[in-house]
């Protein structure tokens, strides 16, 4: 049998970790009808490629809430499939 425990996390979260401090570049391209979105990029020799990975997983998180709460009206839930 498998021991859970439950406690706070002791390493930088998405949340906390500043832009600031990642070596991560965004900038706006256009899709193919037009739209414009934002692509982040990652460099994978830097020495904080961890909390980078953490900031962007953070804000591609905050982006899939954002969408939900749009469509469904809730922040966890996923929209129904068609």
């Amino acid at each position: 049998m498998t021991k859970v425990i439950i406690k706070k996390l002791s390493g930088a979260t998405a949340r906390t970790i500043d832009v600031k401090k990642t070596a991560v570049k965004t900038k706006q391209v256009r899709g193919e009808n037009g739209e414009k979105k934002a692509l982040s990029t990652l460099d994978t020799a830097s020495r904080t490629f961890g909390s980078d990975l953490t900031y962007v997983f953070g804000k591609n998180v905050a982006k899939a809430r954002r969408d939900n709460k749009r469509i469904t009206g809730v922040l966890d839930r996923a929209p129904a499939k068609r």
